[in-house]
């Protein structure tokens, strides 16, 4: 077993690169701890420390990240765990029975260049709000507490939204900012194949967006949240905040639907169509093969348990996350009306469930974060897209409450160059 000594990583000497591009070597190989709650097939742990040990196809050729896996905490381990099998293969690898001992590899101090913490998957309990109660924050206040320890910090990566609460998202983000180190979070979608693979032109002008998906409430939403974030966040004058939202449920939600128009309490059934001609997995309204979209009646049957959010942004922009559950497969679809008229729509394409190809942008976004020391996109994108999540869901909770959201008055850029995968 190689020796798991502390290696120094100079952070932020490498610029910014373009996805697809080929990394720059580092000066040392960057060592990383991966902290998780679970780690079997199809896993989150899975899909993206597994694209770290063993490689993944990236341009054509198979491609192998330049930094070392070298601790791993599991915190449940069940008959199907994979890590005990992964540790006997990858002789670098050490799991560890804390996460203080996974940072610091058995020692006094932190041992690592990187982390990533993995709170998705795993036996824990579910408030009465349908929300997973994963350990995310718990895992990201021991992981500052051997920062503070040892005088030294190392970037960091939360997978999905950073945690069911508000209030622990916001001081995981101050925290990092506060401390100085890379943070990066978020769903994989953004960054995903899109078909076509276009992205909005930056500086667009919106007027309303629409998301679709056969989610679920909280973990599902911050899914089809962020994928549609990742594209409004372009428009002018960039991201400005949310200022209220709205669920819709049972009759409201048909109301809304035949509706047709936000003014009206609904959406805009143009972009509802726009983004349901985009989806490859949906399901036939009628017993033959046809290009024919839903009618209302036809979601009635294949969606009954349907929900929506509707969002107002500070800047004017209206935004509709529909979740039917039942009426497509897997995709998910996004359209957008611009000022002008014309409608804008794409697909965040998840190709196979058995590869889920859509992990490895992500993991390449996560080598920048690991080599250069900075998050290759906003970590606000993902404090807005959770808090935005939270908020859904209690007004769903609350039987569909309109609610003001001045904590969500989240102004950023977004980055210049588009970030998901083109090849």
């Amino acid at each position: 077993m190689k020796s798991c000594t502390r290696r120094s990583f100079l952070t932020g000497t490498l610029g910014a690169f373009a996805l697809g591009s080929t990394l720059r070597a580092a000066p040392q190989r960057p060592r990383i701890a991966a902290l998780t709650t679970i780690y079997h097939k199809y896993s989150h742990s899975q899909h993206i420390v597994d694209r770290f040990l063993e490689g993944y196809g990236w341009n054509g050729k198979h491609y192998r990240p330049e930094v070392d896996v070298v601790s791993l905490y599991v915190e449940q381990v069940g008959e199907n765990d994979l890590s005990q099998e992964r540790v006997s293969r990858h002789p670098q690898l050490k799991r560890y029975p804390t996460i203080a001992d996974a940072l610091t590899c058995g020692g006094n101090s932190l041992a690592v260049d990187g982390v990533l913490l993995i709170g998705e998957h795993g036996k824990y309990p579910v408030n009465e709000k349908g929300q997973t109660l994963y350990p995310r924050y718990e895992y990201f206040r021991q992981i500052i507490d051997v920062y503070r320890q040892s005088g030294r910090t190392a970037p960091v990566f939360n997978d999905k939204h950073l945690s069911w609460k508000w209030e622990y998202a916001l001081e995981m983000v101050e925290t990092s900012k506060s401390m100085g180190f890379g943070f990066m979070a978020g769903s994989s979608l953004p960054v995903t194949w899109r078909q076509p693979a276009i992205d909005l032109p930056r500086g667009a002008r919106v007027r309303e967006a629409l998301g679709v998906w056969n989610g679920w409430t909280d973990g599902g939403d911050i899914h089809v949240l962020e994928a549609v974030q990742s594209i409004v966040e372009r428009r002018r004058g960039g991201e400005t905040g949310v200022i209220s939202v709205e669920a819709l449920r049972g009759d409201r939600f048909w109301k809304a639907l035949e509706s047709g128009s936000w003014a009206a309490g609904g959406w805009d059934r143009a972009l509802l169509d726009a983004a349901l001609s985009r989806s490859n997995q949906l399901i036939a309204p009628r017993p033959t093969y046809s290009n024919l979209l839903p009618t209302t009646e036809d979601l009635r049957r294949l969606a009954p348990d349907s929900y929506a959010y509707r969002f107002e942004y500070d800047d004017g922009l209206k935004l509709t996350i529909v979740q039917f559950k039942g009426a497509i497969v897997g995709d998910c679809n996004m359209a957008a009306r611009l000022h002008g008229g014309d409608i804008f729509s794409v697909q965040f394409y998840l190709p196979y469930s058995t590869m889920r190809n859509f992990f490895s942008p992500q993991v390449h976004h996560i080598e920048t974060l690991f080599r250069t020391g900075k998050s290759p996109y906003p970590i606000e994108r993902t404090l807005l897209t959770t808090g935005m999540t939270a908020a859904g869901v209690e007004s769903l909770y609350q039987g569909g409450r309109f609610m003001e959201t001045p904590h969500l008055h989240i102004r950023y850029q977004p980055t210049t160059q588009s970030t998901f995968w083109r090849t």
